[in-house]
């Protein structure tokens, strides 16, 4: 196996500053939800299965509601700093054309689930991404961009009236912004499942800059 040059410093640095940021981000997120733990006018309840729910103290940042307020304004700016340090390598670098999924990886990711499925025995050739993780790594890109713009709107819903509007009102923008979240949570917690399930190598790659493992390949 060769070892080869995978990720440049920046993207280290702000894969692991990301990290840490959305892991504060969500802590002062369910203390701020706490407060007030459902969607939706008084008389009307959107769909919620945390509907209500007391979130455990070490689970909480903040200690309170204007706590958390104060932690989730102040972690949201170097976070959006981090994801805009990292779309600007990307698109200075080049290396968007190696993550975002297009219409020509349709087929790729259908064979890279039928192997994940054990339906077909060899490992289909990938580059440096195989195309499911370029699925998922511009969904969640994407979601990345929702959770921002969507905080925004219930930040300052009447500055941003017009934002506000777009996701038709404060309540249903702080719907989306809940829900964005968890997808975003989620995301993570099946990533990492699948860095020690599937390529542990690439732990290493991250924390190094340097890979060693079966998919060396980092053709586009």
């Amino acid at each position: 196996m060769n070892q080869v040059r995978r990720h440049h410093w920046i993207v280290r640095l702000t894969h692991w500053s990301a990290f840490v940021l959305i892991f504060a981000m969500v802590a002062s997120g369910l203390q701020i939800y706490r407060a007030y733990a459902r969607f939706g006018p008084r008389d009307h309840s959107y769909p919620n299965f945390l509907e209500n729910a007391d979130f455990p103290q070490w689970s909480r940042l903040g200690g309170w509601l204007a706590g958390g307020l104060n932690w989730h304004f102040f972690l949201m700016w170097p976070l959006i700093g981090v994801g805009l340090l990292y779309v600007g390598y990307l698109l200075v670098s080049g290396e968007w054309r190696k993550l975002v999924f297009r219409a020509r990886d349709v087929r790729p990711a259908i064979s890279m689930a039928r192997y994940y499925a054990r339906l077909d025995k060899e490992h289909p050739p990938q580059g440096k991404h195989n195309a499911l993780q370029k699925q998922a790594y511009t969904g969640v890109m994407l979601l990345g961009i929702l959770s921002v713009v969507t905080g925004f709107a219930i930040w300052k819903p009447i500055q941003l009236f017009w934002l506000t509007a777009l996701f038709g009102g404060y309540q249903l923008a702080r719907y989306w912004h809940f829900w964005a979240v968890w997808l975003f949570v989620s995301f993570a917690i099946v990533h990492v499942i699948l860095v020690f399930t599937a390529d542990p190598a690439s732990l290493r790659a991250m924390i190094t800059g340097w890979y060693r493992g079966r998919y060396t390949n980092d053709t586009p």
